[in-house]
């Protein structure tokens, strides 16, 4: 089955970008994924084609006004309708691995990406779209965060990436991040390769790299840490096992 991703956008040409190239770009030429942008502006009744308006109240910007949106929304989930519509906004939940997983589970995902001052803020009263935050940074427009979240959804579809381990080794996969790695040479600078991934004892590395992942959490994401649990059983002198 092909996984389905649809963009709304004001700035089709964007698609499929970096994504046609590497694993994904190889997968798209497959057939293992679609990629359809889809140019806002179709959906303007008017003959400049206007998307947005001044801000209700006052303001400065812009703002995607409803039932533009909901048009274009309309027309994509009648030819879609088992795709969930994400919203890619600085209001929205920020997006998980767990739910970048559910999302590459599906057929498929349609992406509104916002510009200006953002949606008029009926279209979540009135359609079932999910609004969804990269980070907590503001861009110029969602088409970069689309495509970070179409990234994430299409390295896990099946035959994408090469090895079935990688992806669930990951950094997040298990709500920690990943542990450190390193290749050769074995001394650069003055720097070694930690002895353990040296010795060949599998039982000790996978040791080793557990520790590392849940240390390296605690200290770089406490807000990871917490949600993870991993407050139960850690020496609170924080020391590395290097």
């Amino acid at each position: 089955m092909t996984f389905a991703a649809t963009i709304i956008t004001l700035y089709p040409d964007m698609f499929p970008g970096p994504l046609g190239q590497s694993l994904a770009g190889r997968a798209l030429a497959e057939g293992t994924w679609s990629c359809e942008p889809v140019q806002l502006r179709d959906f303007a009744t008017d003959r400049h084609r206007t998307v947005d308006d001044t801000p209700a109240g006052g303001g400065a910007g812009m703002v995607l006004k409803a039932d533009i949106l909901a048009a274009a929304i309309d027309d994509v989930r009648g030819r879609r309708p088992d795709c969930p519509v994400l919203a890619m906004t600085p209001r929205g939940r920020p997006i998980t691995q767990a739910r970048i997983r559910e999302l590459a589970s599906g057929p498929g995902v349609t992406v509104l990406c916002g510009r200006f001052e953002g949606f008029d803020e009926r279209i979540f009263e009135g359609r079932q779209v999910e609004q969804v935050s990269l980070s907590d940074i503001v861009l110029s427009g969602g088409e970069t965060a689309a495509i970070a979240i179409l990234d994430a959804c299409i390295r896990l579809l099946p035959g994408v990436m090469g090895a079935a381990s990688s992806g669930a080794e990951e950094s997040f996969e298990e709500g920690l991040l990943e542990y450190p790695h390193y290749t050769r040479p074995v001394e650069w600078e003055g720097r070694t390769i930690p002895e353990v991934l040296r010795s060949g004892d599998h039982a000790k590395i996978a040791a080793w790299r557990k520790l590392r992942s849940e240390e390296d959490t605690r200290l770089r994401r406490p807000d990871l840490w917490e949600r993870h649990g991993g407050v139960r059983g850690q020496p609170a002198s924080g020391a590395r096992h290097d």
